[in-house]
């Protein structure tokens, strides 16, 4: 029954507000099968403790969620009014945070398909067999593309993991997946590190990794090249694991920063 006064209330309040005529309370009371004299109860009756309690908490909440720049669910808002000593229930914060229509920014389920080749006829081969080890340094790589939310547009990140070490041995950034991406970070692992003499490159069926470009690039760099079934999850996400952590949740920090600041450093997880 409340919902019907509310709804008569917020429609008078907005019909009054504009310079078309608004439909009398009585009218609407009728269309709604509400009683005239109850809805001015409603109206008149004063808040009740639960709506005062509400009231408090919402400004809290929006400090929260204004405080993470917008990345907060209602899990963390809630851990932070815990932190505060503001006493409340986590679904009550989820209620006030839909009702004050505070969402979360998070990653997109959303991807381009990249397994499509240049339709030349050059049969890469699987030389790694899912074996992501190596006795040495620079005898086998692995490399991938990943695509990070920022405020200013998509950022394609494409890295070169050496597989004995771990380690990102080469990168590069841009506002772009094409072949140049990767051709970059192929050239950065050569300058970084002594590759060994027909080395192998393993990457995912890619369009660019595919591409006779990107086959010439490495055969400059005398690196035999290598590549997985169409649609095999399992090797991309060993490549991916081995991104850093602060690039797991694109939307807490990368998002805050430009293209440039977001690079990847340290040693990837070991594949086992």
């Amino acid at each position: 029954m409340s919902d019907k006064f509310e709804f008569i209330d917020v429609e008078h309040a907005a019909n009054t507000t504009n310079t078309q005529p608004a439909l009398p309370i009585v009218k609407m009371c009728a269309l709604m099968e509400v009683s005239r004299s109850g809805f001015y109860e409603w109206r008149d009756r004063p808040a009740s403790a639960t709506a005062h309690r509400r009231e408090e908490l919402k400004p809290f909440i929006v400090k929260s969620f204004e405080n993470s720049d917008g990345t907060y669910g209602y899990r963390r808002v809630h851990a932070d009014l815990a932190d505060w000593d503001v006493p409340c229930g986590p679904e009550l914060v989820r209620s006030l945070m839909r009702e004050l229509g505070l969402e979360p920014c998070h990653p997109k389920p959303w991807r381009f398909c990249l397994t499509d080749n240049d339709g030349q006829a050059h049969p890469v081969p699987d030389l790694v067999q899912r074996d992501f080890t190596a006795d040495a340094p620079g005898v086998k790589m692995v490399g991938d593309i990943t695509y990070i939310p920022t405020w200013e547009g998509w950022v394609y990140l494409a890295t070169v993991i050496d597989c004995h070490t771990k380690a990102v041995v080469g990168w590069a950034m841009d506002d772009n997946y094409k072949t140049p991406l990767i051709e970059k970070a192929i050239a950065m692992a050569a300058g970084n590190q002594q590759l060994a003499d027909q080395a192998i490159f393993h990457s995912d069926r890619g369009s660019n990794y595919m591409s006779s470009q990107f086959a010439r690039t490495l055969s400059r760099h005398n690196l035999r090249q290598s590549v997985g079934r169409t649609g095999i999850c399992y090797e991309v996400s060993q490549r991916r694991e081995s991104h850093p952590p602060l690039l797991s949740e694109p939307c807490l920090k990368v998002s805050l920063h430009t293209a440039p600041i977001v690079e990847p450093v340290g040693n990837a997880p070991c594949f086992q």
